[in-house]
């Protein structure tokens, strides 16, 4: 059985974009197919802590966890739960991994570069987390890993890592699905970025100052509802998906096919003759409001015990997966 891994952080509250661009694709993969794969569903809380913790990181675990159930998550016995700093062979072949990993490859990274841009110095965790997301992956031989687009060339190094630990050692990891697979597993021809209702050239952060920027999924729906219609738009008077010319409607679009659960290009072509960007927008605030005030009725209906359950059966899997993975690569070093 092939095995599918995704985690989202949990450090507050998240956006429509994390829960439309990572955790409700991931809810449709695993539901479609964690019949014939093992599909592994963590909270990278060790990844949490890079940056300051927003309120308590416990509670942010449960919240995220019950997300994806409100999500509409289909729980068997090929779907596990499980937090990260649980199964402590994740911090173990992190280490391992800066072993065999180069200053030049970390140092490369994107986000790496954004994070620590204009700082006089960041924390090694910034620096490092994508060695850790490595170990993640590894860990359980996973071929895919649904993610948002940011974060295609941390999966590419992951890949350069296995090859590099096997070309050493043996085949002893499972080297994912190179982004191009990955992109068509998960159904999309590109990954998913929901932009900032305000300034669409950049990606809606939960980090974001300016609160009509960004849609939280405990927005109150009326509330999210108003940020739909004072979002920023163009002045071409054309309803056309194009993110480089028109990335205010574009995003528009694809937050109402998401929303929706509908194909993108049915949305683009529902509305290419409207020259009118009102209509549009009082058609994508409504189905943000309809789909955020049924989430968050799940949501309140979710008990910390459910979540507790979950955890208690997939730590245990996890564990046993993780540790005889690591064990592996710790006799490569010799270290058993």
């Amino acid at each position: 059985m092939k095995t599918i891994l995704t985690g989202i952080r949990s450090n507050s509250v998240l956006t429509l974009g994390n829960y439309l661009g990572a955790l409700l694709p991931m809810v449709r993969l695993a539901n479609a197919h964690s019949k014939d794969s093992h599909v592994n569903i963590f909270v990278p809380d060790l990844h949490s802590i890079i940056s300051d913790v927003d309120g308590d990181l416990r509670q942010n675990t449960l919240r995220t966890l019950k997300y994806y159930l409100a999500a509409g998550l289909e729980v068997n016995e090929n779907v596990h739960i499980y937090r990260q700093s649980y199964v402590p062979a994740h911090s173990e072949l992190c280490w391992i991994l800066n072993c065999i990993a180069t200053m030049g490859e970390a140092s490369r990274m994107t986000q790496y570069k954004e994070k620590s841009k204009g700082q006089e110095s960041c924390n090694v965790g910034i620096f490092d987390y994508p060695i850790l997301m490595a170990a993640d992956i590894l860990l359980y031989d996973a071929t895919y890993v649904p993610i948002g687009e940011d974060q295609f060339q941390h999966i590419e190094l992951t890949r350069n890592l296995a090859t590099r630990f096997n070309n050493r050692f043996g085949e002893i990891f499972t080297v994912p699905a190179k982004t191009a697979d990955q992109v068509k597993f998960m159904g999309m021809s590109d990954g998913i970025r929901i932009r900032d209702l305000l300034n669409p050239e950049k990606k809606m952060s939960k980090s974001t100052k300016a609160e009509n920027s960004k849609i939280m999924l405990d927005d109150n729906p009326a509330k999210a509802a108003k940020k739909i219609m004072s979002a920023t738009t163009d002045s071409f008077g054309k309803v056309k998906f194009d993110m480089w010319s028109q990335p205010g409607i574009s995003n528009l679009l694809q937050i109402e096919a998401l929303v929706n659960d509908v194909p993108l290009q049915d949305v683009i072509s529902t509305w290419a003759s409207e020259t009118r960007y009102g209509e549009l927008k009082k058609k994508v605030a409504s189905s943000v409001s309809e789909m955020l005030t049924i989430f968050q009725e799940k949501l309140a209906d979710i008990s910390d015990g459910e979540v507790f359950a979950l955890l208690e059966s997939g730590e245990k899997y996890a564990n046993e997966v993780a540790n005889a993975k690591l064990f592996e690569a710790q006799k490569a070093f010799h270290l058993r």
